[in-house]
């Protein structure tokens, strides 16, 4: 991986992206007159400052291989799954079902993947967790609101684990021509994801007049949505030197990619309104919680998983 150019670059360019950010937050740090100017550069320099420390985590990770990559997100998942699961109410006979899915399932989820066994990873959280916890719950004995509360559980599963699971399960796709390099697939999933939902956001602040879903998310608007999907589709394409892709194939992947995120943080900020919160937990400064910086990944995943199982592997 460090003896790829296309990874060098790739690393050299997310690094420059933080640097150029880092110094116009501190320009505007120094020139900012009014009150709330000066808060929503804090802000913004909270949140570079929370980037530069999730880019070292991540490529520290890249750099310990294939099970480094594999920790990692196991990590992401059992802290996503915490927070998803903190803000649903449960009851005394819910704590062994909660034992099993985050002392057992979690990891065993990630066990496969680190195996590469396709056929147990796809089917042992929608299939096997699901069926289990569901019988496990019900053994308790507490009627009372079961199929809410076993729903949440199962639902928190197949988001927090199963669909981000998704993104180290590219390390072990076969694509004819570029073995070795699937390193490169991940990254590509993770920056066009990062960076769409970046640029949804400058394009609605910029010309964002009408709103997508105002009671479920009001700083989403359309201007913003179509702006920043064709925007991250356009670096999606042009980064089609870093993929087993051509560049009209990059362009449509990273297409499909964003409207997948945008979907998910869509899904994730209605169930935040419905917790009656505004993030999912403090953990990333700037950012709110682990599931708040996922929220768009849990659905662009799978998406482009099964998009190169389907299209790209023999």
């Amino acid at each position: 991986m460090k003896d790829d150019p296309h990874f060098l670059w790739l690393g050299a360019g997310v690094g420059g992206v933080l640097v150029v950010a880092s110094i116009i937050g501190a320009i505007l740090a120094k020139t900012a007159k009014t009150e709330k100017a000066q808060a929503t550069i804090a802000n913004m320099n909270d949140r570079t400052r929370a980037w530069w420390i999730m880019v070292l985590v991540f490529g520290g990770a890249l750099a310990c291989g294939r099970m480094g990559v594999v920790v990692l997100f196991g990590l992401l998942s059992w802290l996503a799954l915490r927070e998803f699961l903190t803000l649903t109410p449960t009851r005394r006979g819910d704590h062994r079902a909660l034992f099993w899915a985050f002392f057992v399932i979690t990891p065993v989820q990630y066990l496969w993947v680190g195996k590469e066994w396709y056929g147990m990873f796809s089917i042992f959280v929608p299939v096997w967790a699901f069926l289990f916890l569901a019988v496990r719950a019900a053994m308790a004995g507490e009627c009372d609101h079961y199929l809410e509360r076993i729903a949440k559980t199962q639902w928190g599963l197949m988001t927090c684990v199963y669909c981000l699971s998704h993104a180290p399960a590219l390390l072990s796709l076969q694509i004819a021509g570029f073995e070795g390099q699937n390193a490169k697939l991940l990254v590509f999933l993770v920056a066009i994801t990062q960076m769409s939902d970046v640029l949804q956001y400058v394009w609605g602040k910029l010309f964002g007049k009408h709103k997508v879903a105002p009671n479920v998310s009001p700083s989403k608007t359309w201007e913003g949505l179509v702006g920043g999907v064709l925007t991250a589709s356009a670096l999606g394409a042009g980064l089609w030197w870093a993929t087993p892709f051509n560049p009209w194939q990059a362009g449509l992947v990273a297409l499909a990619i964003t409207i997948a995120g945008f979907f998910g943080g869509l899904v994730m900020s209605a169930i935040k309104r419905d917790r009656g919160v505004k993030d999912y937990g403090v953990l990333i400064e700037g950012h709110g919680g682990v599931m708040d910086r996922m929220d768009s990944l849990c659905f662009a995943a799978p998406v482009f998983f099964h998009i190169l199982r389907f299209w790209w592997t023999s």
